[in-house]
């Protein structure tokens, strides 16, 4: 028989892992399960494991609303982050509800029957499962590659290329001259950790400069306050410090730009050598926050660069050699590992092909409401986080949400609901970012509309008063009562009411 769960997770990873947690404490009784595609939870803090790996926010946000961050590093290792949230799993029982190795290739909604039929992809073999509610939770890119350009004469260089999403457990950089092209966070993090740990040489080879801002690895207002208050309220009252400071930072980015320009400047000079051509490295192009602003802890970055371990180097690649890289300046990077740190593939919901009564569904006509569902699909939710902070602060706000919604239907008896689209608003692109890695992709995603409920708005303070306190029913999202005789069979919530 086919096993039923009230609800299906995608993904055992920092949203998915969150998700259970709010789903077991508002509803001990709900039966669900976890489908995960590799053989380990934690995500991106199991799947990178490249030198340095780190938070690029602080883990006051970065952490889950319910479970205070006790460590007092704020910038978080990544083995302490991948500890934190499978310590959040285990003391919960998630972890016996997580079924790795199952990477979930289809899902179809039957109205008849009011469920989910999701097909899964274990051990060679496939599988179905059924469930009235889906959750996605899968991230936004793939696992099993990352992205690398075509770099001409690559196949002529004889030293090794690596690129940061694999990083080969036997790769010996001691010694090495090593290029990391690249110039964003997965950048950022490698030069310094590289320069530290007895590479000869690191050059951070980047085609045009980013914004870089120096922030304290640990955070001495959480930590004095937790000595005095305890880590639950200490840790409430940091989470809004800093999503505060960081709401200021990016609402001046938008609304001040050149004022930023000069500040983001001048923290750069302060943390460099005197006379360092800072316009030449650290002047990006475009306005602040237009992509992601990069954190360095403690100014890592600027420390290897003014110690004259690592150097910076501003040029287009023209061609692979055998002994490294040439430039469009004519000069060539000798290397004997060069790594790519380019960028990532995105996928929108971890690739499902969903189907509604018979017919495919494709993702990019469809329309994100609340920036959680999507339009014309019943009893689905999927987590996509903030470009401009913290991801778990609205990967909890959405599984706060997706609770509100059961309740609502338990409590009124409806079986299934669906966002009724509105072809009278405006379809724009969901991600609203110039970064190269979203522009390559965000013709795949599920589109924002030009007015609520359809806008996908990157604002917690907003998205506060819509998913935690907003109406359900808001007179756009349709509820259903289907026939109980056509369902094969109850569900625990069922049966209970």
């Amino acid at each position: 028989m086919t096993e039923n769960f009230d609800v299906l997770i995608v993904g055992a990873g920092l949203s998915g892992i969150g998700a259970a947690w709010h789903l077991q404490d508002a509803f001990p009784w709900r039966s669900y399960a976890i489908l995960e595609a590799r053989e380990a939870m934690g995500g991106t803090w199991d799947l990178f494991r490249y030198p340095g790996i780190r938070s690029d926010s602080d883990m006051h946000t970065l952490g889950y609303r319910f479970r205070p961050w006790t460590a007092s590093k704020a910038i978080a290792d990544g083995p302490s982050i991948l500890r934190y949230v499978r310590d959040t799993a285990a003391d919960a029982g998630i972890d016996r509800r997580i079924r790795f190795g199952h990477r979930v290739i289809a899902a179809s909604w039957s109205s008849r029957e009011a469920r989910w039929s999701v097909r899964a992809e274990h051990g060679g073999e496939t599988s179905t499962l059924t469930c009235d509610f889906l959750y996605t939770c899968g991230g936004y890119y793939r696992y099993d590659q990352g992205h690398t350009p075509q770099f001409a004469g690559i196949e002529d260089f004889r030293g090794r290329v690596v690129h940061p999403q694999h990083w080969p457990e036997d790769l010996d950089y001691t010694g090495k001259r090593v290029v990391v092209i690249g110039s964003g966070a997965t950048a950022v993090t490698l030069v310094p950790a590289l320069a530290d740990s007895g590479a000869a040489g690191v050059t951070m080879l980047q085609r045009s400069p980013s914004y870089i801002l120096s922030a304290p690895k640990e955070d001495a207002v959480a930590n004095r306050l937790r000595r005095r208050l305890g880590p639950r309220r200490a840790y409430a009252i940091t989470r809004w410090k800093n999503v505060v400071v960081s709401t200021v930072i990016y609402q001046l980015s938008q609304r001040r730009p050149q004022m930023m320009r000069r500040f983001f400047r001048k923290q750069t000079i302060k943390h460099l050598p005197a006379g360092y051509d800072v316009d030449t490295h650290f002047k990006p192009t475009y306005g602040p926050w237009d992509q992601r602003l990069c954190l360095v802890p403690d100014g890592d970055l600027f420390r290897v660069l003014g110690e004259g371990g690592a150097q910076v180097v501003t040029d287009r690649i023209d061609r692979f050699t055998e002994h490294g890289i040439r430039l469009e300046s004519g000069r060539e990077l000798t290397a004997d590992i060069v790594v790519t740190a380019t960028g990532l593939e995105l996928l929108a919901l971890g690739g499902i092909e969903l189907s509604v009564d018979g017919r495919a569904v494709a993702v990019p006509d469809t329309m994100a409401y609340k920036g959680t569902m999507l339009g014309g699909i019943p009893n689905f939710a999927f987590t996509f986080g903030y470009t401009n902070a913290s991801w778990t602060l609205k990967a909890d706000l959405v599984a706060e949400y997706v609770c509100r919604l059961l309740r609502f239907m338990d409590q009124r008896g409806f079986d299934y609901c669906l966002p009724v689209p509105d072809p009278s608003v405006t379809a724009l692109p969901m991600i609203d970012f110039q970064a190269g890695y979203i522009l390559r992709a965000v013709d795949r995603f599920p589109k924002s509309g030009s007015r609520s409920p359809w806008r996908v708005r990157m604002n917690y303070l907003r998205d506060i008063r819509v998913l935690r306190y907003g109406r359900v029913d808001d007179g756009t999202i349709r509820f259903v009562r289907a026939s109980r005789a056509s369902r094969p069979g109850r569900t625990a919530a069922e049966v209970r009411a």
